[in-house]
């Protein structure tokens, strides 16, 4: 279906915009693309893509993108910047279906895993998630506390990563016990010297890490839950390190090359 729509009061465009809101994306079971680099890992990754929005322009200039049997709306340029919360949007957007939240988890996992307890920064999120892709991850699971892996600022950074590895979640309390349950070692982050240098541990293929909010840490109840917390130790005068540093260090220390 093809369809020209010119109007911000559009409904479309009202439905489109409230993607901005997790209210909107749990209620729809859908999120928002933007831009041409998402768009096209999402064609890549063979998602379903239930609706392609473009300005006139960007159609033109790509029209190998309406080969595609996609439902498509021709937008002004006034309307994408109305749907998303880009700066400077590209003209191109898709509507894609969003994972369900877990209701079961996974009776056999395996590979390696990150876990986000209580994780606040959508940057940071992002940065993660597209780290543990590159690191050779198999999945990321986020806790209900950390904030949701769909809104446009984890998904722009993000940078199309959620095509490519499995994005859950869930409780993590239930995650670490089916963990311990498949024999996989569940390894915390704390910033305290009591616990284990990280290089110490031997890289693995099968195991979880959680890494925890960025002022707070780990909340006390996932790090008693753990097979082991490990400790960065820092030579220089820093405090601490930003938790997507964090995470970087210890995912390509601990999976196995």
């Amino acid at each position: 279906m093809w369809k020209k729509i010119t109007s911000v009061h559009n409904q479309h465009v009202k439905d489109w915009k409230k993607l901005q809101t997790r209210k909107q994306r749990t209620k729809t079971n859908t999120y928002l693309l933007d831009g041409w680099h998402l768009v096209n890992e999402a064609i890549q990754s063979d998602i379903s893509i239930l609706t392609l929005i473009g300005t006139q322009e960007q159609f033109e200039l790509h029209p190998d993108i309406l080969t595609h049997r996609f439902d498509t709306y021709e937008v002004t340029s006034e309307i994408m910047t109305d749907i998303t919360d880009s700066v400077t949007p590209q003209g191109i957007a898709a509507v894609v279906s969003k994972p369900e939240d877990d209701l079961q988890i996974p009776a056999e996992l395996t590979g390696a895993w990150l876990l986000l307890d209580q994780i606040q920064d959508p940057g940071n999120i992002g940065t993660m998630i597209r780290t543990a892709d590159a690191a050779g991850f198999t999945g990321v699971v986020a806790g209900r506390k950390t904030v949701d892996i769909y809104s446009p600022k984890v998904v722009r950074a993000m940078q199309g990563s959620q095509f490519h590895i499995q994005l859950h979640q869930g409780n993590l309390i239930a995650w670490i016990e089916q963990f311990k349950q498949n024999e996989l070692p569940v390894y915390g982050s704390e910033l305290n010297e009591a616990a284990k240098n990280f290089r110490k541990i031997a890289p693995s293929d099968n195991f979880a890490l959680v890494m925890g909010n960025e002022g707070h840490g780990m909340s006390q109840e996932l790090l008693d839950r753990t097979t082991q917390n490990l400790y960065i130790p820092m030579a220089g005068q820093a405090e601490s390190l930003n938790v997507a540093i964090s995470a970087g260090i210890l995912m390509f220390q601990l999976k196995q090359k």
